[in-house]
């Protein structure tokens, strides 16, 4: 969408004027090798994606069934984006390859009421549409197995969506801006279509190219690749724009977008993987702090094997929290947020939620559960004590989690993520582990991840491969843990 950009870029550099800097487990891994500081941030060649890769069968959600639809199988985004400061607007084109799942006489995408369509084309001809609230329905008849390319052009001033939450971390979630016009996305279980035309379910991923145009000296901070960096002078502003690439498939919950005046430093994992982090300019001593990543990856590549993606980055936001957006950790600036715990734990997401994402909203637990595991693994790993003295407490405090919450599999909607998904599930992974030991469970861990790499899934593929891998009969043991209402019994799995 090139002649977007150029339309825009008049309205993009209007927002240059004012702004300043702103703000029992394996041997510990060998240190991981740094390097300088870069000058500037490598680029990488772009390729052509294989959408075969991102073919799926998506779902209407069981626990939030008004975002996303089955009828769309998004392949490709290419998302060409310019951003306003001053004006707090977004200015975007979205070209959105897809399959049609099945035979339908319109189909739907969700859209941000507060974003307004200019215009809508289907394989090149003009479509009629209707965008009302937070659907945008295409009236044009689909045949189930065709492909298809919808170009929606659309501006406005974003808003974040209001998240079905009690945590006192987070309220809404989506397209974000600061006092400053800066931008941060954090978007599970929802919350990218604030920002972009989008089916936004986590059945169904898909690839992306994301262009961002913004006021020099700020940059844009996307999934994926970097592909190239460039600087103009249109209508006496200069500005920078950067593209993206993200070559392996994404929910959308899984998709990010952060503006502002960021520096980028790197270092290396021991297999000597670049591990980039974009800080704000006025932070420079946050790099301390998140440089650890790469030693994270050393320590989560001996348990799970070879980190699943082709890049690894962190971008550090005005969020209170963090996320484990994919390929591009998201971060919020506090002390907790920015711990080696934290950072590993996103870390592992790019395992348990990223390469293999949940299908449905119910099953968030199949993220939660195992990464937390990990979590408390490398706390015991770091602290040199029994990671027993971790899991007593969360079990201590099941029963009350399922009590507030609801068990881990079946949540009340209005309390998403709660606790009851990370430390229940995660005690009933311990048990598992410390049943069959390290070294099977870890197998166990490393080939469901293969054999379902790129997918989205649900918890009786899950149960249905713990139960063939381990010889055990575990149908008892995970519906107590997962949709029992009562703290399971201890010794459950030998009874």
């Amino acid at each position: 969408m090139r002649g977007l950009r150029s339309r825009t870029a008049a309205l993009a550099v209007a927002g240059l004027v004012g702004l300043t800097a702103c703000t029992g487990s394996p041997p510990s891994p060998s240190p991981s090798p740094e390097v300088e500081p870069a000058v500037s941030a490598p680029t990488a060649a772009a390729v052509e994606p294989d959408l075969a890769l991102a073919e799926s069968t998506p779902v209407e959600d069981s626990v939030y069934p008004d975002v996303g639809h089955p009828d769309v199988d998004a392949l490709h985004y290419d998302l060409d984006l310019a951003w306003a400061p001053a004006d707090r607007t977004l200015f975007g084109s979205a070209t959105v390859t897809f399959r049609a799942a099945r035979d339908t006489r319109t189909f739907r995408l969700d859209l941000g009421p507060a974003l307004d369509v200019s215009e809508v084309t289907l394989d090149g001809e003009d479509a009629a549409y209707a965008h009302r609230g937070k659907d945008l329905v295409v009236r044009s008849p689909l045949t189930e197995g065709d492909r298809h390319e919808l170009v929606v052009t659309y501006g406005g001033s974003p808003r974040p969506v209001p998240a079905p939450t009690t945590r006192r971390d987070f309220s809404t979630v989506g397209f974000t801006v600061t006092d400053r016009g800066e931008v941060w996305t954090m978007q599970e279980p929802y919350g990218a279509y604030s920002w972009y035309p989008v089916n936004d379910q986590p059945s169904d991923k898909a690839l992306y190219d994301i262009s961002v145009t913004v006021p020099a000296p700020w940059s844009g901070v996307a999934n994926g690749r970097l592909v190239s960096t460039s600087t103009s002078s249109e209508d006496g502003g200069d500005v920078t724009t950067t593209r993206w690439q993200l070559d392996e498939p994404a929910s959308s919950y899984l998709i990010t977008l952060a503006i502002g005046d960021y520096t980028h430093r790197s270092n290396r994992t021991a297999s000597g993987m670049p591990v980039d982090y974009w800080i704000p300019r006025g932070l420079p001593g946050a790099y301390d702090d998140l440089k650890v990543a790469a030693k994270t990856v050393d320590w989560v590549e001996q348990r799970l094997g070879p980190y699943p993606f082709s890049s690894l980055g962190l971008v550090l936001t005005d969020s209170q929290s963090a996320m484990e957006t994919q390929t591009m950790v998201t971060l919020g600036n506090n002390d907790y947020v920015r711990s080696a715990p934290v950072i590993l734990h996103e870390v592992v997401h790019q395992w348990y939620g990223d390469q293999v994402s949940p299908a449905d909203w119910s099953d968030v637990w199949l993220n939660e559960g195992m990464t937390m595991l990990m979590q408390a693994l490398y706390e015991a790993d770091r602290g040199g004590f029994d990671v027993a003295r971790i899991v007593d407490a969360w079990r201590a405090e099941d029963q009350r989690l399922r009590d507030e919450y609801g068990p881990p599999g079946d949540y009340d909607p209005r309390q998403f993520g709660g606790s009851n998904i990370y430390w229940s599930p995660a005690v009933m992974w311990d048990e598992l582990r410390r049943e069959l030991g390290d070294e099977k469970f870890f197998e166990i861990a490393r080939s469901w991840l293969a054999a379902h790499d790129n997918t989205s899934v649900t918890r009786q593929q899950a149960f249905d491969h713990w139960e063939a891998e381990s010889g055990l009969e575990l149908t008892r043991f995970f519906d107590a843990w997962i949709t029992g209402s009562t703290t399971p019994p201890e010794g459950l799995l030998g009874g």
